[in-house]
């Protein structure tokens, strides 16, 4: 799905960082609850103790206002509270936590309810994060495989339901191990409109889709989860490594229409370079695999900007339409380099090769698939010590990024992007 976000949105969230203080360089006076009250953010909410909430957490408002073909305007708000949880405020080993809920709706009638959640208990005794969404969407379908053709593009809508949350202990210095539960639930499939090419609604015609998934499906699945993960932090990291390691069992015992198994491995590093965290090369690989019965909907797919969680918030090939290919098996590279400018700013230039597959031994390179572009950051959030904006500081701290990002990819409309927080 491709946003474009009016401007509105950048101003407002530039009014909250100029609330703020100023750049890093600049001393300034130590925060306090009471000096919040006293001048409050237009839109970056520093007075969270009138909340009741931890005394380092943020809360942002932001206005969504987008355009897209299959959508129309469409407009709402969202809500995002961001920071490290607990009281004590000297904690440097807690990573800051992110929730963040958002209401849109379009004028033609669709709309998303979403809230999404990465939460790190203090100490990091534990690592929770999930979402709960309800789309009511429309989007181009172009058909299963890898080697789908543009002209197949049809308009698809559905209601999608997800209700997706992993917990996990802490057992050792940076890994963590639990369970996860995910629920997707599509309803009132519509495919009444032509193909681009005149012909009938390729989801219609695609023979890798039953009739029974043309009905709505229900998948409900339960599986382990291990994760390594030494970022800095979470969201916008500078250092550190990330491995998630996953299983998912779908079957007619939890609910689910189908019984299938999804195995995922999503590896992702984060390297300063030149001795400074003022260039970061970051880099990520992403493997899905499934076997059993796997209703079109919960196929692996390049091409992945709802957001969510079923990537673990990422962002896969910005530049390649939502699900533009999909199959059973996925592998996918990227790589991003982000480089500091001044203030507030940075710049990045990004790219990523991938594809889909039947089978493993259906890998060529003669399928390989490519997206890439280029973006600005603006960070709205950054920590605070001793009094003084620390634009890169090492600690686990709170840090949260404005991202908008241009990119182009195989057989998709050039697009731009604008999110909270990193790709990946």
């Amino acid at each position: 799905m491709r946003f474009f976000y009016l401007a509105a949105t950048l101003l407002g969230v530039a009014s909250s960082a100029a609330a703020q203080g100023p750049a890093a360089s600049e001393p300034t006076e130590p925060v306090t609850a009471a000096s919040a009250i006293a001048a409050p953010a237009p839109l970056g909410i520093k007075s969270t103790k009138i909340l009741g909430l931890p005394p380092r957490l943020k809360l942002l408002p932001i206005p969504v206002v987008f355009y897209q073909e299959e959508t129309g305007l469409g407009y709402g708000l969202g809500l995002l509270l961001s920071g490290p949880l607990g009281k004590d405020v000297s904690d440097t080993t807690t990573r800051s936590s992110l929730i963040r809920a958002q209401y849109w709706t379009t004028t033609e009638s669709q709309s998303l309810l979403q809230l999404t959640h990465t939460v790190y208990t203090p100490g990091e005794k534990f690592y929770l994060a999930g979402e709960i969404s309800a789309y009511d969407l429309g989007l181009f379908y172009y058909g299963v495989g890898n080697d789908n053709k543009k002209e197949n593009e049809s308009e698809q809508k559905y209601k999608l339901f997800i209700v997706n949350q992993r917990i996990q202990k802490r057992v050792a210095k940076d890994w963590f191990a639990g369970a996860q539960y995910r629920l997707t639930d599509v309803s009132d499939i519509r495919y009444d409109k032509a193909a681009e090419n005149g012909a009938t609604n390729f989801f219609a015609l695609d023979p890798r889709v039953s009739e029974r998934e043309r009905r709505g499906t229900t998948v409900s699945g339960l599986g382990p989860v291990v994760t390594y993960d030494s970022r800095d932090v979470a969201l916008a990291s500078y250092t550190g490594s990330y491995l998630d390691l996953s299983a998912t069992f779908n079957g007619k015992g939890l609910g689910s229409d189908f019984n299938f198994t999804r195995y995922q491995v999503d590896a992702r590093h984060f390297q300063p370079l030149f001795g400074s965290t003022k260039t970061i090369l970051a880099l990520h690989a992403l493997g899905q695999f499934h076997s059993g019965d796997v209703p079109f909907r919960e196929l692996a797919g390049i091409g992945a900007n709802l957001g969510g969680t079923l990537y673990n918030s990422a962002n896969v090939m910005r530049g390649l339409y939502e699900q533009r290919f999909r199959d059973r098996q996925l592998a996918v590279v990227e790589a991003e380099l982000r480089q500091y400018l001044f203030w507030r700013f940075d710049v990045a230039a990004f790219g990523g090769i991938g594809e889909t597959a039947y089978k493993f031994n259906d890998f060529t390179s003669d399928g390989l698939k490519g997206a890439g572009g280029l973006g600005v950051r603006f960070h709205f959030i950054r920590p605070v010590e001793n009094g003084v904006n620390r634009h890169f500081q090492r600690s686990r701290a709170n840090r949260v990024n404005l991202r908008l990002d241009y990119a182009v990819g195989t057989d998709s409309p050039a697009a731009l992007y604008f999110a909270i927080g990193e790709a990946f």
